[in-house]
C-alpha cells in the first residue's frame, strides 16, 4: 500500500502546472529548466535569475511558493542585468534597453517584419519574397513549395496536327 501512495503521489506531481507570464510550466522540472519555456527566456537568462533571486535552480518548480512565484515574474518584466543578456538592445521606438516575453516578443518582431518591408530594406525585400534573410544559401535550399525553372503547358489529348 506504500507503494501505491507513493505511485499516487508521483503522478499528482506530475500534473501539477504552474502558470508564469501566461506559460504553463510542468511541475516536476527544476526552477532552471522550468523557466526556459517561457517564450523569451533563454537558459543564461534563467541561471542569472535564479542567482539574483537567491533561488536554487535544481529545486522543483511545483515547490515554489506564490511569492517567489510574483518575485520571479516580476524580475523577469523588468531584469537588472548586463545589456548583453536582454533580447532587445536599443529599441528604435525608445532607445532603452529592453527584455520582451512572451506576446510581446511575437508583436514586436512582427513590427519590426512590417517596418522593414515597409522601407524597403534588403531584409524587408527578402521578408516580402519569403526568401531566406541572413545570407543562406538559395541554389539547392529554399525551394519548397515555390515554382522552379520553366513550367511547360499541357498538351491537349484532342487535337493531333
Amino acid at each position: 500500500m506504500a507503494e501505491e501512495a507513493e505511485k499516487k503521489e508521483e503522478s499528482k506531481e506530475a500534473e501539477i502546472l504552474v502558470r508564469i507570464a501566461a506559460t504553463d510550466i510542468p511541475g516536476k522540472l527544476s526552477v532552471y529548466a522550468g523557466l526556459t519555456k517561457i517564450k523569451g527566456v533563454s537558459w543564461t537568462f534563467s541561471n542569472a535569475v535564479c542567482k539574483n533571486l537567491k533561488i536554487n535552480k535544481n529545486r522543483k518548480i511545483s515547490d515554489l511558493s506564490e511569492e517567489e512565484i510574483g518575485k520571479i515574474l516580476a524580475f523577469i518584466k523588468n531584469p537588472n542585468l548586463p545589456t548583453w543578456l536582454l533580447n532587445r538592445r536599443k529599441d528604435i521606438e525608445s532607445g532603452i534597453d529592453k527584455h520582451l516575453i512572451t506576446t510581446e516578443l511575437d508583436l514586436r518582431r512582427e513590427f519590426d517584419i512590417r517596418r522593414m518591408k515597409k522601407i524597403k530594406s534588403y531584409k524587408g525585400v527578402r521578408h516580402a519574397a519569403g526568401l531566406p534573410v541572413r545570407g543562406q544559401r538559395t541554389r539547392a535550399h529554399f525551394r519548397k513549395g515555390k515554382a522552379i525553372g520553366v513550367s511547360r503547358a499541357k498538351v491537349k489529348p484532342g487535337k493531333k496536327r
